[in-house]
């Protein structure tokens, strides 16, 4: 009977997941910025529905607004390690268990002309 107990934790624990976790729900992502942001043809608007309102709003030198958005993402990825499968053989098994976390950060820039198009735009994202 114990054997049987034993053979259905092997069973249950062989079917747990380690996907990663996000404590953001930003769109801002660099494949959203090359999907929606097309020089001479997004503008403002479509730029305010996908992405929402900017972090900065400036003007530079020739009157050209530019906004900035910046969004970081914390990521908590559980690292397990089981080996259930000795259990049955040896009477014995370990498991280790563990968290990384890393942060995600995105940058995007976009300069508008007086029609409100985009006339240009960069991005950068960095892991850390």
């Amino acid at each position: 009977m114990s054997l049987g107990i034993i053979f259905a934790l092997t069973t249950i624990t062989a079917c747990s997941s380690n996907q990663p976790v996000s404590t953001s729900n930003s769109s801002l992502t660099q494949g959203n910025v090359q999907m929606n942001v097309v020089v001479g043809k997004t503008t403002k608007s479509d730029v305010l529905e996908v992405f929402g309102a900017p972090n900065v709003t400036t003007r530079n030198g020739e009157g050209n607004e530019i906004w900035t958005y910046q969004r970081q993402a914390q990521i908590q990825e559980s690292s397990q390690n089981n080996s259930f499968g000795t259990l049955l053989i040896f009477g014995g098994g370990s498991s280790t268990a563990g968290f990384k976390n890393s942060s995600r950060m995105i940058t995007l820039i976009i300069k508008f002309d007086s029609n409100d198009v985009v006339i240009d735009y960069s991005s950068r994202e960095s892991n850390f």
